[in-house]
Order: C-alpha cells, then sequence, then structure tokens
C-alpha cells in the first residue's frame, strides 16, 4: 500500500500523521509518502526526520501533488489522506479486507477532532453510503488496477477535484464505504463557523453544478471562507 499525502505548510501536523501511520502499521507492507506543494515552513524537514518520503512536486495544489506521489508509488493500492487527518487505527485491514472481498475503490465515514454538536450531526450523515456524503477528508482508497482505468485527479482543478475523483471511481469501480471513521480536523469550523462553513459548500456545489469555472469557484470560497494564514 502506497500512503499518499498532499502538504502545503503542515509544520503543525505532519509528524504526528507520520507517527500515527507507523504505530498503526507495523509488519505491514507499505510506504508513506508526502508530496509537497512547495511549504516555506518546516513540512518538509519534519516529514522526512519522521521516516516519511518525502517529494517535492513540480505542480502546486492537492491534484498535481497526489498525482506526483502516484507516479513515484510502488503499491497496488493508492491510499490518499489528507494532512490535517487521521484514519483509523485499523484502516490497513479494513483496506486489505475490502479489497478481499473485490472491493476495488472506497472510502471512511467521518468523525471531527471536536465536540461540537452541530459537527455531530455533520458526521452523522457519513454513514449513508451516497456519493453527497463523501468527501477528500474522510480519506480515499483505490487499486492501482482501477486508478489505470479511471484516470488521474485532474490537476486543471484547484477546488472539487476530490469529487471529481470519487465520482468517477463510484460509476466505474465496486465501491465500499467502510462502517468506520476518520478522524477529521474541524479547523475549518473554528475558524469561521459551523453555518458560514456550510452555507460556502453549498455556494460551491452549486457553482459547480452550473459549470462554473475553477477560478470562479476558488475566488469565490476564499471569499466566503477565512483560510489559515499559510493555506494556499
Amino acid at each position: 500500500m502506497s500512503i499518499i499525502i498532499p502538504t502545503y505548510n503542515e509544520a503543525a501536523t505532519i509528524a504526528s500523521i507520520i507517527s500515527h501511520l507507523k504505530e498503526n502499521l507495523r509488519e505491514k507492507k507499505y510506504e508513506i509518502i508526502i508530496s509537497d506543494g512547495g511549504s516555506t515552513d518546516e513540512t518538509v524537514t519534519i516529514a522526512r526526520s519522521a521516516g516519511a518520503q518525502v517529494l517535492i512536486s513540480p505542480i502546486k495544489g492537492r491534484s498535481g501533488q497526489m498525482n506526483y506521489g502516484v507516479k513515484n508509488a510502488s503499491g497496488d493500492v493508492y491510499y490518499f489522506l489528507h494532512a490535517d487527518s487521521l484514519p483509523i487505527p485499523s484502516f490497513y485491514t479494513d483496506i486489505e479486507q475490502a479489497i478481499g472481498k473485490n472491493f476495488d475503490c472506497g472510502s471512511f465515514r467521518t468523525t471531527f477532532d471536536n465536540s461540537m454538536l452541530l459537527l455531530k450531526f455533520n458526521a452523522f450523515f457519513t454513514r449513508f453510503n451516497y456519493l453527497f456524503f463523501r468527501g477528500g477528508d474522510q480519506s480515499i482508497f483505490v487499486t492501482k488496477a482501477l486508478w489505470e482505468k479511471v484516470g488521474t485527479f485532474k490537476e486543471e482543478m484547484l477546488i472539487m477535484e476530490d469529487y471529481d475523483f470519487l465520482a468517477r471511481i463510484w460509476e466505474h469501480g465496486r465501491f465500499k464505504l467502510v462502517p468506520k471513521a476518520t478522524l477529521v480536523s474541524a479547523r475549518k469550523y473554528v475558524d469561521n463557523s459551523w453555518l458560514t462553513v456550510q452555507l460556502a459548500n453549498l455556494e460551491i456545489v452549486k457553482m459547480y453544478k452550473k459549470g462554473a469555472t475553477q477560478n470562479e469557484m476558488l475566488t469565490k470560497y476564499k471569499e466566503l471562507l477565512s483560510y489559515r494564514k499559510n493555506a494556499f
């Protein structure tokens, strides 16, 4: 299994993620690939010190970085994980078992690192196996064979790239929703508010469905939400 994590200025989280992965992958066959988009903090140094393979992607943006990670991966299964998410400790076995039952792609439910009641409401709906409730922060796995069939992440996409990829593997693969949850950072909700994030997400989905350009959607999203100081 190749675990691919796109990063950009994630010095505050990357060591704990790599440590968590390695702790739960003892005696497993895996590689951890950090595909960095040109971080200006200590992300790269910390990740290398923690024992991950670190690549500097020639293309900045999650799509390009994840594709670059795959180009340098040796596994038969690709597992895409956001830098501020932590998979369930049993994720490797869960994915292995899903593939053993002829599923060739899938994802997990969500739980947040915050006890806010409204976030529990969000997380509740991720138990339902509908594309609308899926997202990249839940983590996504796909076999090499299916990846070669559906194609890469679309590098021209600056936003909604996970949804586009999920839609394609959903159509062409056999998707497994693992009934366990990835721990997802609530930092976006803390920096803004639950309602602000929900309305922003709804607006972007509406724009996407109406055929808005990537720049239009990204500009609108940044207008609607406060971002991390060092985010893209």
